[in-house]
């Protein structure tokens, strides 16, 4: 998240923020019955607290940074280059494990049944194992221990 404005800037513009709001904490519950802040933070009841303290109220970068709801808080000058960097690292992997990652971060806290079937065996046996990305000829999985890197279809996802 940008911290501040870029100083370079002629207009007026304020601040980025982010204001949390009940559709973050309960109104629209995941499938494990938790909020998604409850499932971000589960297990850290502390941290929990301290964001529904600041619900409804608009929060900086370095605010959202320190309540741990922002992966980072970057002046004008590093906001050019971090975020690139993590895409490109991000690219470098298969869009199939990709897929795969994103289900398992969604569908974090207590397992149920609707989670087991939409976050795990979906995300895992339907994406992933069974695209040729992972189980093809030049898939992650037949190369994995040999030392090559898989050679994906980036077109997959």
């Amino acid at each position: 998240m940008l911290e501040g404005v870029y100083e370079d800037r002629d207009d007026d513009a304020a601040p980025a923020a982010i204001v949390l709001t009940p559709s973050n904490d309960g109104l629209f519950p995941m499938g494990n019955g938790l909020s998604r802040l409850g499932s971000w933070f589960w297990g850290h009841d502390a941290d929990l607290a301290a964001v529904r303290a600041r619900l409804g109220e608009p929060l900086d970068a370095a605010a959202a940074a320190g309540l741990g709801l922002v992966t980072m808080a970057l002046d004008d000058i590093d906001f050019e280059e971090e975020p690139r960097i993590a895409l490109e690292e991000r690219a470098s992997l298969s869009p199939d494990a990709l897929t795969g990652m994103e289900a398992n971060h969604r569908f974090a806290g207590p397992e149920t049944l609707e989670m087991k079937i939409f976050g795990r065996l979906t995300a895992w046996q339907n994406w992933i194992f069974v695209r040729p990305n992972a189980s093809g000829p030049d898939g992650a999985l037949r190369r994995y221990g040999t030392g090559r890197k898989g050679d994906f279809d980036l077109k997959r996802v």
